[in-house]
């Protein structure tokens, strides 16, 4: 099996920071994209930030210049920094990771269960 587990959701004021992390447990034998996604009452999930295992990453509009994605790969862990939080933000905040594992195992897009990240303003 493989575990997503994130942490470092909360409550917090505008103009703010969070660090979010997703450390990603079980069989594994490698992961390749990782990538932060978040959903927001009555909207759609969407994509926030991405990272591939080079180490180049991708944000949405609404994000860049404040949030800032990264990995340890020795931890199996994506992080997510943001930075000049504002309301808008308030979201369920959920990793994923594209993952192959050993065989006979199928590897493939993996969830976690989501932390919530919630700016008052």
């Amino acid at each position: 099996q493989v575990h997503l587990v994130e942490s470092g959701g909360g409550l917090v004021q505008a103009g703010g920071s969070l660090r979010l992390s997703c450390a990603a447990s079980g069989s594994i034998r490698s992961i390749n994209a990782m990538a932060w996604h978040r959903q927001a009452p009555g909207k759609q999930r969407e994509l926030v930030a991405s990272i591939t295992s080079a180490g180049n990453t991708n944000y949405t509009d609404s994000v860049k210049g404040r949030f800032t994605i990264s990995r340890d790969n020795a931890k199996n862990t994506v992080y997510l920094q943001m930075n000049s939080l504002k309301p808008e933000d308030t979201a369920v905040y959920f990793c994923n990771a594209d993952i192959t594992r050993p065989w006979p195992y199928m590897g493939g897009n993996y969830w976690g269960q989501g932390t919530q990240v919630t700016v008052s303003s």
